[in-house]
Protein backbone atom coordinates (compact mmCIF):
# COMPACT_ATOMS: atom_id res chain seq x y z
CA UNK A 1 0.00 0.00 0.00
CA UNK A 2 0.78 3.78 -0.61
CA UNK A 3 0.39 6.03 2.32
CA UNK A 4 0.84 10.29 3.26
CA UNK A 5 2.11 11.40 6.45
CA UNK A 6 0.21 14.56 6.88
CA UNK A 7 0.86 16.79 9.36
CA UNK A 8 -1.91 18.18 11.97
CA UNK A 9 -1.82 22.00 10.27
CA UNK A 10 -2.17 20.47 6.63
CA UNK A 11 -4.88 18.76 8.02
CA UNK A 12 -6.48 21.62 9.54
CA UNK A 13 -6.18 23.70 6.49
CA UNK A 14 -7.29 20.81 4.12
CA UNK A 15 -9.86 22.18 1.33
CA UNK A 16 -12.63 20.88 -0.80
CA UNK A 17 -12.46 22.93 -4.23
CA UNK A 18 -14.77 22.54 -7.28
CA UNK A 19 -12.69 22.54 -10.46
CA UNK A 20 -14.41 22.23 -13.80
CA UNK A 21 -11.22 21.48 -15.68
CA UNK A 22 -10.97 18.02 -13.26
CA UNK A 23 -14.29 17.72 -14.14
CA UNK A 24 -13.25 17.74 -17.83
CA UNK A 25 -10.48 15.25 -17.27
CA UNK A 26 -12.80 12.77 -15.71
CA UNK A 27 -14.84 13.12 -18.56
CA UNK A 28 -12.05 12.30 -20.60
CA UNK A 29 -11.00 8.94 -18.91
CA UNK A 30 -14.06 7.95 -19.35
CA UNK A 31 -14.72 8.44 -23.12
CA UNK A 32 -10.86 7.04 -23.11
CA UNK A 33 -11.76 3.82 -21.23
CA UNK A 34 -15.31 3.30 -22.57
CA UNK A 35 -16.72 2.51 -19.44
CA UNK A 36 -19.79 3.56 -17.43
CA UNK A 37 -20.16 2.98 -13.61
CA UNK A 38 -24.54 4.00 -13.30
CA UNK A 39 -27.10 4.33 -16.09
CA UNK A 40 -26.61 8.19 -16.06
CA UNK A 41 -23.22 7.61 -17.25
CA UNK A 42 -23.92 4.82 -19.68
CA UNK A 43 -26.37 7.32 -20.84
CA UNK A 44 -23.71 10.19 -20.95
CA UNK A 45 -21.20 7.30 -22.95
CA UNK A 46 -23.47 6.65 -25.60
CA UNK A 47 -24.23 10.34 -26.47
CA UNK A 48 -21.07 11.33 -26.89
CA UNK A 49 -18.66 8.26 -27.28
CA UNK A 50 -18.48 7.84 -31.78
CA UNK A 51 -18.01 11.78 -31.72
CA UNK A 52 -14.74 10.95 -29.30
CA UNK A 53 -13.70 8.34 -31.49
CA UNK A 54 -14.47 10.10 -34.33
CA UNK A 55 -12.03 12.86 -33.34
CA UNK A 56 -9.38 10.74 -32.29
CA UNK A 57 -9.47 9.28 -35.84
CA UNK A 58 -8.90 12.21 -37.31
CA UNK A 59 -5.95 12.99 -35.12
CA UNK A 60 -3.39 10.34 -34.83
CA UNK A 61 -0.72 12.56 -32.97
CA UNK A 62 -3.42 13.48 -29.91
CA UNK A 63 -4.55 10.03 -30.10
CA UNK A 64 -1.39 8.35 -29.15
CA UNK A 65 -0.94 11.33 -26.66
CA UNK A 66 -3.53 10.20 -24.50
CA UNK A 67 -2.62 6.78 -24.86
CA UNK A 68 0.44 7.10 -23.20
CA UNK A 69 -0.90 10.31 -20.89
CA UNK A 70 -3.69 8.34 -19.01
CA UNK A 71 -2.11 4.76 -18.27
CA UNK A 72 -4.44 2.18 -15.92
CA UNK A 73 -1.89 2.65 -12.89
CA UNK A 74 -0.51 6.33 -13.65
CA UNK A 75 -1.45 10.18 -15.69
CA UNK A 76 0.86 12.14 -16.89
CA UNK A 77 1.27 14.90 -14.81
CA UNK A 78 1.27 18.12 -16.67
CA UNK A 79 -2.45 16.82 -17.58
CA UNK A 80 -3.49 16.75 -14.06
CA UNK A 81 -2.93 19.81 -12.18
CA UNK A 82 -3.43 20.43 -8.60
CA UNK A 83 -6.32 22.81 -8.68
CA UNK A 84 -6.02 26.46 -7.53
CA UNK A 85 -8.70 27.46 -5.26
CA UNK A 86 -9.56 31.14 -5.45
CA UNK A 87 -8.37 32.87 -3.12
CA UNK A 88 -11.81 34.86 -1.64
CA UNK A 89 -12.87 31.06 -1.47
CA UNK A 90 -9.90 29.67 0.43
CA UNK A 91 -11.68 28.57 3.56
CA UNK A 92 -10.51 25.75 5.56
CA UNK A 93 -12.96 22.72 6.49
CA UNK A 94 -11.45 22.21 9.32
CA UNK A 95 -13.66 24.72 10.85
CA UNK A 96 -16.01 23.09 9.25
CA UNK A 97 -17.10 25.61 5.98
CA UNK A 98 -17.04 24.26 3.18
CA UNK A 99 -15.27 25.26 -0.28
CA UNK A 100 -17.30 26.25 -3.38
CA UNK A 101 -15.00 29.08 -4.85
CA UNK A 102 -13.26 27.58 -8.01
CA UNK A 103 -11.29 29.02 -11.17
CA UNK A 104 -12.79 29.10 -14.77
CA UNK A 105 -12.32 26.28 -16.80
CA UNK A 106 -10.13 28.79 -19.15
CA UNK A 107 -8.03 29.45 -16.25
CA UNK A 108 -7.36 26.17 -14.92
CA UNK A 109 -6.31 24.41 -19.11
CA UNK A 110 -4.13 27.41 -19.49
CA UNK A 111 -2.10 25.95 -16.90
CA UNK A 112 -1.76 22.42 -19.18
CA UNK A 113 -1.66 24.56 -22.39
CA UNK A 114 2.03 26.57 -20.25
CA UNK A 115 3.66 23.12 -19.95
CA UNK A 116 6.88 23.56 -21.36
CA UNK A 117 7.71 20.45 -23.56
CA UNK A 118 10.67 19.08 -21.66
CA UNK A 119 8.69 18.59 -19.18
CA UNK A 120 5.51 16.86 -21.14
CA UNK A 121 7.74 14.79 -22.83
CA UNK A 122 9.70 13.67 -19.59
CA UNK A 123 6.15 13.10 -17.94
CA UNK A 124 4.88 11.21 -20.69
CA UNK A 125 7.69 8.64 -20.50
CA UNK A 126 7.20 8.42 -16.97
CA UNK A 127 3.50 7.41 -17.52
CA UNK A 128 4.44 4.97 -20.17
CA UNK A 129 7.75 3.69 -18.00
CA UNK A 130 9.24 3.77 -21.57
CA UNK A 131 10.51 5.33 -24.18
CA UNK A 132 8.76 8.34 -25.72
CA UNK A 133 6.91 6.99 -29.09
CA UNK A 134 8.63 8.18 -32.53
CA UNK A 135 5.37 10.08 -33.06
CA UNK A 136 5.47 11.88 -29.59
CA UNK A 137 8.69 13.35 -30.36
CA UNK A 138 7.64 17.15 -30.85
CA UNK A 139 6.88 20.53 -28.71
CA UNK A 140 2.88 21.29 -29.50
CA UNK A 141 1.80 18.03 -27.08
CA UNK A 142 0.68 20.60 -24.55
CA UNK A 143 -1.58 22.54 -26.95
CA UNK A 144 -3.01 19.19 -28.55
CA UNK A 145 -3.48 18.33 -25.21
CA UNK A 146 -5.62 21.49 -24.00
CA UNK A 147 -7.16 21.50 -27.09
CA UNK A 148 -8.99 18.20 -26.85
CA UNK A 149 -10.01 18.82 -23.19
CA UNK A 150 -11.12 22.19 -24.54
CA UNK A 151 -13.50 19.61 -27.19
CA UNK A 152 -14.84 17.68 -24.12
CA UNK A 153 -15.41 20.06 -21.81
CA UNK A 154 -17.37 21.93 -24.60
CA UNK A 155 -19.07 19.29 -26.19
CA UNK A 156 -19.98 17.08 -23.14
CA UNK A 157 -19.64 19.16 -19.86
CA UNK A 158 -20.29 21.91 -19.81
CA UNK A 159 -24.28 21.72 -20.99
CA UNK A 160 -24.72 19.69 -17.93
CA UNK A 161 -22.25 22.01 -15.94
CA UNK A 162 -25.33 23.87 -13.71
CA UNK A 163 -26.54 19.87 -12.80
CA UNK A 164 -23.38 18.76 -12.22
CA UNK A 165 -22.07 21.50 -10.27
CA UNK A 166 -25.36 21.12 -8.13
CA UNK A 167 -24.06 17.62 -7.44
CA UNK A 168 -20.60 18.34 -6.57
CA UNK A 169 -21.82 20.98 -3.98
CA UNK A 170 -23.96 18.25 -2.42
CA UNK A 171 -20.74 15.91 -2.23
CA UNK A 172 -18.96 18.52 -0.38
CA UNK A 173 -21.74 19.55 1.98
CA UNK A 174 -22.26 16.22 2.91
CA UNK A 175 -18.91 15.32 3.60
CA UNK A 176 -18.35 18.09 5.51
CA UNK A 177 -21.02 17.42 7.73
CA UNK A 178 -19.68 14.28 8.48
CA UNK A 179 -16.04 15.82 9.20
CA UNK A 180 -18.19 17.70 12.48
CA UNK A 181 -19.80 14.79 13.43
CA UNK A 182 -17.77 11.73 12.90
CA UNK A 183 -14.37 13.15 11.92
CA UNK A 184 -11.62 12.70 9.20
CA UNK A 185 -11.21 8.60 9.51
CA UNK A 186 -15.17 8.57 8.37
CA UNK A 187 -14.63 11.59 6.39
CA UNK A 188 -11.48 10.17 4.42
CA UNK A 189 -12.68 6.19 4.36
CA UNK A 190 -13.76 4.69 1.12
CA UNK A 191 -13.42 8.41 -0.59
CA UNK A 192 -11.82 6.76 -3.50
CA UNK A 193 -10.59 2.74 -3.94
CA UNK A 194 -7.58 1.56 -1.37
CA UNK A 195 -7.75 5.04 0.62
CA UNK A 196 -8.44 5.09 4.04
CA UNK A 197 -7.42 6.89 7.43
CA UNK A 198 -4.86 4.71 9.16
CA UNK A 199 -4.35 7.08 12.65
CA UNK A 200 -1.29 8.59 13.70
CA UNK A 201 -1.29 10.80 10.90
CA UNK A 202 -1.50 8.46 8.39
CA UNK A 203 -3.71 8.25 5.37
CA UNK A 204 -3.29 5.20 3.13
CA UNK A 205 -3.71 6.87 -0.73
CA UNK A 206 -4.15 3.68 -2.68
CA UNK A 207 -3.65 0.00 -2.32
CA UNK A 208 -0.71 0.22 -4.92
CA UNK A 209 2.75 0.03 -3.14
CA UNK A 210 4.90 2.80 -3.57
CA UNK A 211 7.09 4.85 -0.95
CA UNK A 212 4.74 7.05 1.61
CA UNK A 213 5.15 10.86 1.25
CA UNK A 214 5.40 13.63 3.99
CA UNK A 215 2.88 16.64 3.50
CA UNK A 216 4.65 19.13 5.49
CA UNK A 217 3.71 22.70 5.50
CA UNK A 218 1.81 21.67 2.35
CA UNK A 219 -1.96 22.46 1.35
CA UNK A 220 -3.88 19.29 0.78
CA UNK A 221 -7.02 19.94 -1.59
CA UNK A 222 -10.01 17.33 -1.93
CA UNK A 223 -12.10 17.63 -5.61
CA UNK A 224 -15.21 15.96 -6.42
CA UNK A 225 -15.77 14.83 -9.70
CA UNK A 226 -19.18 13.32 -11.15
CA UNK A 227 -17.58 10.95 -13.75
CA UNK A 228 -16.90 7.69 -11.42
CA UNK A 229 -12.43 7.90 -11.73
CA UNK A 230 -10.48 9.25 -9.26
CA UNK A 231 -6.74 9.82 -9.48
CA UNK A 232 -3.97 12.07 -7.26
CA UNK A 233 -2.25 15.35 -8.35
CA UNK A 234 0.38 17.75 -7.29
CA UNK A 235 1.71 20.80 -8.09
CA UNK A 236 4.90 20.43 -10.07
CA UNK A 237 6.99 23.43 -10.31
CA UNK A 238 10.29 21.81 -10.26
CA UNK A 239 11.34 18.11 -11.02
CA UNK A 240 14.64 16.27 -10.63
CA UNK A 241 15.85 13.88 -13.48
CA UNK A 242 13.56 12.23 -16.56
CA UNK A 243 11.09 10.83 -13.90
CA UNK A 244 9.27 13.78 -12.14
CA UNK A 245 7.04 13.52 -9.35
CA UNK A 246 5.91 15.65 -6.14
CA UNK A 247 8.91 17.52 -5.93
CA UNK A 248 10.51 19.08 -2.50
CA UNK A 249 8.86 22.39 -3.81
CA UNK A 250 5.98 20.86 -4.10
CA UNK A 251 3.28 22.75 -1.70
CA UNK A 252 -0.13 21.54 -3.15
CA UNK A 253 -1.42 18.05 -3.20
CA UNK A 254 -4.91 17.18 -4.28
CA UNK A 255 -7.06 13.72 -4.12
CA UNK A 256 -9.97 13.71 -6.98
CA UNK A 257 -12.75 11.63 -5.95
CA UNK A 258 -16.14 10.79 -7.38
CA UNK A 259 -19.03 11.97 -6.03
CA UNK A 260 -21.23 9.53 -3.49
CA UNK A 261 -23.59 7.21 -4.26
CA UNK A 262 -27.18 8.21 -5.66
CA UNK A 263 -25.76 12.03 -6.37
CA UNK A 264 -23.77 10.72 -9.00
CA UNK A 265 -26.26 8.82 -11.06
CA UNK A 266 -27.65 10.17 -13.69
CA UNK A 267 -30.44 13.55 -14.28
CA UNK A 268 -32.12 14.81 -11.21
CA UNK A 269 -35.46 12.97 -11.28
CA UNK A 270 -39.16 14.53 -10.26
CA UNK A 271 -40.93 13.10 -7.73
CA UNK A 272 -43.53 10.40 -8.17
CA UNK A 273 -46.12 11.55 -10.41
CA UNK A 274 -49.31 10.85 -7.89
CA UNK A 275 -47.11 12.26 -5.27
CA UNK A 276 -46.61 15.51 -6.67
CA UNK A 277 -50.81 15.89 -7.70
CA UNK A 278 -50.93 15.73 -3.53
CA UNK A 279 -48.32 17.43 -2.15
CA UNK A 280 -47.26 19.74 -4.88
CA UNK A 281 -43.72 18.70 -7.38
CA UNK A 282 -41.56 20.40 -4.93
CA UNK A 283 -42.46 18.78 -1.58
CA UNK A 284 -42.66 15.42 -3.16
CA UNK A 285 -39.31 15.71 -4.96
CA UNK A 286 -37.91 16.62 -1.57
CA UNK A 287 -39.82 14.06 0.49
CA UNK A 288 -38.54 11.72 -1.85
CA UNK A 289 -34.67 13.00 -1.61
CA UNK A 290 -35.00 12.34 2.51
CA UNK A 291 -34.40 8.78 2.36
CA UNK A 292 -31.31 9.60 4.32
CA UNK A 293 -30.72 12.84 6.43
CA UNK A 294 -30.14 15.82 4.72
CA UNK A 295 -29.41 19.32 5.53
CA UNK A 296 -31.17 22.67 3.71
CA UNK A 297 -28.07 23.18 2.04
CA UNK A 298 -27.70 20.22 0.99
CA UNK A 299 -31.63 20.11 -0.61
CA UNK A 300 -30.20 23.10 -2.13
CA UNK A 301 -27.26 21.80 -4.36
CA UNK A 302 -29.53 18.82 -4.99
CA UNK A 303 -32.77 20.22 -6.52
CA UNK A 304 -31.50 23.89 -7.97
CA UNK A 305 -34.33 25.37 -5.87
CA UNK A 306 -33.89 28.83 -3.97
CA UNK A 307 -32.77 28.31 -0.29
CA UNK A 308 -36.27 30.33 0.89
CA UNK A 309 -38.32 27.64 -1.21
CA UNK A 310 -36.63 24.64 0.41
CA UNK A 311 -36.98 26.45 3.40
CA UNK A 312 -40.98 26.77 3.33
CA UNK A 313 -41.56 23.09 1.42
CA UNK A 314 -39.21 22.18 4.23
CA UNK A 315 -41.65 23.58 7.18
CA UNK A 316 -44.61 22.50 5.38
CA UNK A 317 -43.65 18.48 5.34
CA UNK A 318 -42.51 19.21 8.89
CA UNK A 319 -45.55 20.58 9.94
CA UNK A 320 -47.92 18.08 8.12
CA UNK A 321 -45.79 15.27 9.93
CA UNK A 322 -44.12 13.91 7.05
CA UNK A 323 -40.49 15.11 7.42
CA UNK A 324 -38.70 15.95 10.81
CA UNK A 325 -35.49 17.38 11.67
CA UNK A 326 -32.55 17.07 14.11
CA UNK A 327 -29.47 18.99 14.62
CA UNK A 328 -25.89 17.78 13.82
CA UNK A 329 -23.13 20.21 14.73
CA UNK A 330 -23.92 23.17 12.81
CA UNK A 331 -26.27 21.90 10.65
CA UNK A 332 -30.30 21.06 11.14
CA UNK A 333 -30.67 17.60 9.07
CA UNK A 334 -33.96 16.59 7.57
CA UNK A 335 -35.57 13.44 7.13
CA UNK A 336 -38.55 11.69 6.76
CA UNK A 337 -41.21 10.23 9.52
CA UNK A 338 -42.72 7.24 9.06
CA UNK A 339 -45.93 9.07 7.65
CA UNK A 340 -43.39 10.14 4.97
CA UNK A 341 -42.18 7.02 4.32
CA UNK A 342 -45.69 5.27 4.01
CA UNK A 343 -46.22 7.86 1.39
CA UNK A 344 -43.05 7.30 -1.15
CA UNK A 345 -43.60 3.54 -0.31
CA UNK A 346 -47.43 3.37 -1.12
CA UNK A 347 -46.18 5.19 -5.01
CA UNK A 348 -46.81 2.46 -8.14
CA UNK A 349 -44.06 1.82 -9.94
CA UNK A 350 -43.74 2.02 -13.62
CA UNK A 351 -44.05 5.77 -15.91
CA UNK A 352 -46.73 7.10 -13.64
CA UNK A 353 -44.54 6.73 -10.10
CA UNK A 354 -40.67 6.42 -10.36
Amino acid sequence: MSWWRIDADTLAGSRFVVSPLAEALAALKTLHRAGAAHPGEHRWLAAHLADYRDRLAGDPVTAALVGAALRPRWNATFLTPAPAPAPAAATGVGDGDPVFGDRTFAQELAQVRATPPAVVRADLVQALDGPLPPLLHRDDLADRAADLLQWVWTRTVRPSWPRRRRIIEADIVARTARLGRHGWAATLDGMRPGMRWLGQDRLQITGCDSPPLELSDAQLLFVPVTPAQSWLCWDVSAFDGPHPGPARSTRRYAVVYPCAGVLADGERRPGPSPLGALLGSARAELLTLLAAPKSTTQLVALTGRPLGAVGRHLRILHEAGLAQRRRAGRSVLYYRTAAGQVLVDAQPAGPDGR
